[in-house]
């Protein structure tokens, strides 16, 4: 059971959220330029896979060698071609790393409490959907209009329309993602204005935290 938010008066603890393409590291600069420890899932996924780790010797077990490169790392892109349209073995993956990465985010959240830090954010794409949401005091989503998000994952990873959604319709509905948000930031306008819009949240919701 983690440390209750009672038993740590004066810190809070935010999951930042949200589908492909909306902007999350966006918001997530924002709030670590305004002092908050950012903890990115993603980052302590690939540290939980690194040559040599439990996670990579169960993979390896599980999919093969192949899912190895020549330098003896996981090849991200072979491992999401094997789950991308294999929900079972997704599911198999995820048994595995979504235990791991919640032990490393349970961690750097300690210790970030530890270094003072009175503010601190774990953004994690799959939060609601890897059941860790328990990890964090509240929610706050980042939302777009689905053309936007479409048009925007076209353009960042150079996707046709047709494999760009594709990946969008495999995640969660952003809809369903809005309604466990404590605060939820539309991302859909130009970036001017989602950075007033987060000030005008900042000042509102996280005064109480800040010096």
């Amino acid at each position: 059971m983690r440390e209750s938010r009672k038993e740590r008066a004066g810190v809070c603890i935010l999951g930042l959220t949200g589908g492909i393409a909306t902007g999350k590291s966006t918001v997530a600069r924002f709030m670590e330029k305004k002092g908050a420890a950012v903890i990115d899932a993603d980052e302590l996924a690939r540290s939980v896979v690194a040559p040599g780790s439990p996670a990579l010797a169960e993979i390896t077990a599980l999919f093969g060698n192949e899912t190895l490169l020549p330098d003896g790392a996981l090849d991200r892109k072979k491992m999401r071609s094997i789950v991308f349209e294999n929900d079972e073995k997704r599911r198999q993956l995820e048994n595995i790393l979504h235990p791991k990465i919640r032990n490393l985010a349970k961690a750097r959240i300690k210790e970030a409490i530890a270094d003072g830090r009175k503010i601190v954010v774990y953004m994690a794409p799959l939060l609601i959907e890897a059941k860790a949401t328990d990890l964090v005091d509240e929610i706050w989503v980042v939302t777009l209009d689905p053309e936007v998000q479409l048009r925007r994952l076209m353009e960042r990873d150079s996707l046709s329309a047709n494999d760009a959604q594709k990946i969008i319709d495999s995640q969660m509905p952003l809809a369903e993602k809005e309604r466990h948000g404590h605060i939820v930031i539309d991302n859909s306008g130009d970036p001017k204005r989602t950075l007033e819009t987060l000030e005008k949240i900042w000042n509102r919701e996280m005064s109480n935290y800040v010096e």
